[in-house]
């Protein structure tokens, strides 16, 4: 690491402690204050360095400072920052235009972040079915999935199953119906002449990284064909490289009539999403029905191009396809000795523990004390999404750790 430290006067304990009475307590973040960062390490305001495994749940993809992003972000800095889309500005038209070739779509809706795109996709799928399809009119519904994760908004908790978002924060938006995940025949009966689209994560990543049959991805295109409504494919953690492809989806090549991005479209640098489809479903919207003042700023639209630009050569969607069998592996080689299960693909795996081991919380805080970076999910599941950039003997490294906490 060649950052230079800017050292604080307070210890972890005390920023901690100093936390607890000013920040709203929405989270549990395991004891570690985070000070330096880059590439695939992090380094504490005590000096400690930490292998970072959970890559800001994907957003960093790139890894920590990515010096082709940070360039790109550090010269919009001197150029222009913000005009709101009130105006023109001189680089979201290429960021759209790379972002529409690397997707093979058209149009491109850039907001800020994932839970934004999620939010405008609901709208322009409900527009779409009012315009195009002839829903009558407040009568469109949206088929989700059992174990989504989408956000925290109130329209996204109204179609959650997780408790822990859902509870106290009624009444919920109406519109939506719930079928289980990887399962066509439940989808197929959910559907019917009221449908505007089908809403789902190729793979469902909080709910720990579950990757559905192969062919599921397929049936769901064709099913949506079929009965003449979107499929919204929500990448905004599994796009951009994270499974060894450019999208999820790419695995059955498959092409969603939505497509929603988000975490690494911002290399770790400033929120980024976009909501990319045809010109025929993007093409509902008129002036004024929708809106970001920050979506699509200057120094958004450099960074995602950048961004764009590394995804442009294949060299990371490479990288996680080959470290992916690293990762799968090792975890193999760990099955039966603590670990009783994962899924994975590319550099991304959920990983059930057995909880007589201990619970996911804890395994994440033993690591911790190990130098290695990871969060829980439900019960005794953790997820493991390191940088892309992760070199292998990083990645063996975290994995050897991970069998001596087991051990």
């Amino acid at each position: 690491m060649t950052v230079a430290p800017v050292r604080t006067a307070r210890s972890s304990a005390e920023l901690i402690s100093a936390e607890a009475p000013v920040l709203a307590h929405n989270y549990h973040p395991l004891p570690v204050v985070v000070a330096r960062a880059e590439g695939t390490w992090v380094e504490d305001v005590e000096g400690r360095r930490y292998l970072d495994l959970l890559a800001g749940y994907s957003a960093l993809n790139f890894g920590h400072r990515h010096p082709a992003l940070i360039e790109a972000a550090h010269r919009q800095l001197d150029q222009l920052t913000l005009t709101s889309r009130a105006f023109h500005n001189d680089r979201l038209a290429g960021f759209a235009e790379g972002l529409a070739e690397l997707t093979g779509l058209d149009m491109v809706l850039p907001m800020n972040t994932g839970a934004e795109a999620v939010e405008s996709a609901v709208k322009v799928a409900r527009k779409w079915a009012y315009e195009v399809k002839g829903v009558p009119a407040d009568r469109a519904t949206i088929v989700v999935a059992d174990g989504n994760f989408h956000g925290r908004t109130t329209t996204i908790v109204s179609f959650s199953t997780d408790e822990s978002a859902r509870a106290g924060f009624g009444p919920f938006t109406p519109g939506f119906r719930v079928v289980p995940y990887n399962d066509l025949a439940a989808l197929e009966a959910a559907i019917d002449e009221t449908t505007a689209a089908v809403l789902l994560e190729p793979i469902q990543g909080e709910a720990g990284v579950v990757i559905p049959d192969d062919g599921y991805l397929t049936g769901v295109r064709d099913l949506t064909r079929r009965a003449g409504c979107l499929f919204i494919a929500d990448e905004i953690q599994s796009g951009l490289g994270r499974t060894g492809r450019t999208l999820a989806v790419d695995h059955e090549s498959v092409r969603p009539d939505m497509l929603l991005l988000g975490k690494a479209l911002g290399g770790g640098i400033v929120p980024v999403s976009a909501v990319v489809a045809g010109r025929d479903v993007l093409g509902v919207l008129r002036p004024g029905e929708h809106g970001s003042t920050f979506g699509g700023n200057p120094l958004s639209a450099a960074v995602g191009s950048a961004v764009v630009d590394l995804l442009a050569t294949g060299e990371f969607q490479r990288r996680a396809a080959d470290l992916g069998e690293v990762l799968r592996n090792g975890l193999e080689a760990l099955t039966g000795k603590g670990v009783t299960g994962f899924r994975a693909r590319g550099l991304w795996a959920g990983v059930d523990i057995d909880p007589a081991i201990g619970t996911g919380r804890r395994i994440s805080e033993l690591l911790l004390a190990e130098g290695v970076l990871v969060k829980d999910t439900h019960g005794s599941t953790i997820r493991l999404a390191p940088p892309l950039t992760i070199t292998r003997e990083e990645l063996e490294s975290a994995l050897a750790a991970l069998g001596r906490v087991l051990g």
